[in-house]
């Protein structure tokens, strides 16, 4: 076992029962299961600083008490996060509607400017979130701009693709209003949500305050959470225009996903782009 990891283990007074077990997942940092004397933990390694990112996150999404299960972080230090292992389950028949209705009571918690007081990082890229008071400036500038450049420059985008999310961005102010921000997952794709005795558990977050829908964006990217989370979530309150909002607020993993895994993702921004346009102003 890596020394370091059992320097951080020993200051916690949690003495190691056997060796490490890989699990699942970990595409931004390797991921590891360890029994100890006073019961599992979950250790990630990643010799980048985005795990500071992901503790600070964890911890903020605990402190909002939304009602949804968020492991504890147990101790963060160099390449090394110890949390709390949650206990799995099958996903059971409420699930959906409880999640609505945590990430609903999430949402509730907003502050006047968009943004986070660190950067951190969406899977493997850095996420800067630099504060402004105006929503659709830091969707603009801190999401959709730099990653559309980003994959410009890789050749991911041509110039005609990469000049109208730039058009769709200068011109948010026409339609999206600007709203308080609100406390957000920021990576909350199916896979980072858990079902657990307790309830619906979120895990990996990329923390950050912006439009609500960004995380149902995120969630009904590669599937749909399903009715009962909606009839929760919205409780009436549907905006008019969520399928606009849907779009553009995929637009950001969309790159995000051509940037880290190459072409196959640009008909999906090509698709999510065009959805886009075919509203009127």
């Amino acid at each position: 076992m890596d020394a370091s990891l059992e320097e951080l283990l020993a200051s916690l007074g949690l003495t190691p029962r056997g060796e490490l077990q890989a699990m699942a997942g970990g595409d931004s940092a390797t991921v590891y299961r360890l029994a100890t004397d006073q019961g599992a933990v979950v250790a990630k390694r990643d010799d980048s600083q985005r795990l500071a990112g992901e503790a600070d996150g964890l911890a903020a999404l605990r402190a909002a008490n939304s009602g949804l299960v968020v492991p504890e972080v147990l101790a963060q230090a160099g390449q090394w996060l110890v949390m709390e292992a949650l206990k799995p389950s099958s996903r059971g028949a409420g699930d959906a509607f409880a999640l609505g209705q945590g990430l609903r009571a999430l949402h509730a918690h907003s502050a006047a400017e968009h943004g986070w007081p660190r950067d951190n990082a969406c899977g493997l890229t850095p996420q800067p979130n630099a504060p402004l008071a105006d929503g659709r400036a830091f969707q603009r500038q801190r999401r959709l701009l730099p990653l559309a450049a980003a994959c410009h420059e890789r050749g991911l985008l041509d110039d005609g693709l990469r000049q109208r999310i730039e058009t769709l961005a200068e011109g948010l102010e026409r339609w999206l209003p600007d709203v308080p921000a609100s406390l957000l997952h920021g990576d909350l794709w199916s896979g980072n949500v858990l079902s657990t005795p307790r309830g619906p558990a979120l895990i990996d977050p990329a923390v950050n305050r912006h439009y609500p829908e960004v995380d149902l964006a995120m969630l009904t990217l590669f599937g749909s959470p399903g009715e009962a989370f909606f009839e929760a979530y919205w409780n009436g309150d549907a905006p008019a225009d969520w399928p606009r909002r849907e779009a553009l607020f995929q637009l950001y993993p969309l790159l995000n996903h051509l940037l880290l895994f190459g072409g196959g993702y640009r008909d999906g921004v090509e698709r999510a782009v065009a959805q886009v346009e075919t509203y009127q102003d």
